[in-house]
């Protein structure tokens, strides 16, 4: 899975924001707000196609989170994209 083509984050005043552009602003015309743990999550959805336990992996070995926490996590941000239209799969 990845972010859709079209999509981008900026971070502005200490915030994480991202929107969508192009022709996808007629299927999303909203804005979304990350931490900075979702901004890290949504760049390896940008990095290339990936998986909840790419993420997992990658969030373990940069974040002092336990394991149970790091996958709730993952698996809660991936259904607010996939809901939201974000995510191509």
């Amino acid at each position: 899975m990845r972010i859709k083509k079209g999509f981008v984050l900026e971070e502005v005043a200490g915030r994480y924001l991202a929107c969508a552009t192009g022709d996808l602003v007629a299927e999303f015309s909203g804005l979304v707000t990350l931490n900075s743990t979702g901004a890290f999550l949504w760049g390896l959805l940008t990095e290339g196609d990936t998986t909840e336990e790419g993420m997992l992996s990658r969030m373990l070995s940069e974040y002092e989170v336990s394991e149970d926490v790091a996958r709730a996590d993952i698996s809660a941000f991936v259904k607010k994209l996939r809901d939201g239209g974000i995510l191509d799969e």
